[in-house]
């Protein structure tokens, strides 16, 4: 069995007070007193990786559990190696809000920041070969 290298979960994830003010009223709002925020990373996307959150109310086996300005975060080990350093924001604008992922790891993104070619791995999508956005591989319309 492969062991993951532990994180530090000080630096795992960091959330922008905006980012975290507007979470903490999602869950207030679904009413979700007992649950964390779920960060993650899946395969898929027009990069190789896309971004997921969702509230979660388990805990699993080797999952970082630590609290960004009031919330409870969970990141599982294999979302961690990518996703150390990751610096999640919440903008607001004309156009509508939506949360933006500032990720050291990736050396290429989506336009629509959804999705991510991670540092250092082989097998995963190339935005360069023909799977940009403007394939219409990720559906975000860029």
């Amino acid at each position: 069995m492969a062991t993951i290298p532990l994180v530090d979960t000080s630096s795992l994830v960091t959330l922008t007070p905006a980012a975290s003010e507007k979470l903490l009223g999602l869950m207030q709002e679904k009413q979700l007193e007992n649950h964390a925020l779920r960060v993650f990373v899946a395969g898929g996307g027009c990069s190789g990786l896309q971004y997921g959150m969702t509230f979660d109310d388990e805990t699993h086996p080797g999952d970082a559990e630590f609290e960004v300005n009031g919330l409870k975060v969970r990141v599982d080990p294999m979302s961690a190696r990518y996703m150390q350093g990751a610096n999640i924001d919440y903008q607001d604008s004309l156009m509508g809000g939506g949360f933006k992922i500032d990720n050291p790891n990736a050396v290429s993104a989506c336009g629509c920041g959804s999705s991510f070619k991670p540092r250092d791995e082989e097998g995963y999508g190339d935005a360069q070969a023909g799977g940009g956005c403007g394939s219409g591989g990720c559906g975000c319309g860029h």
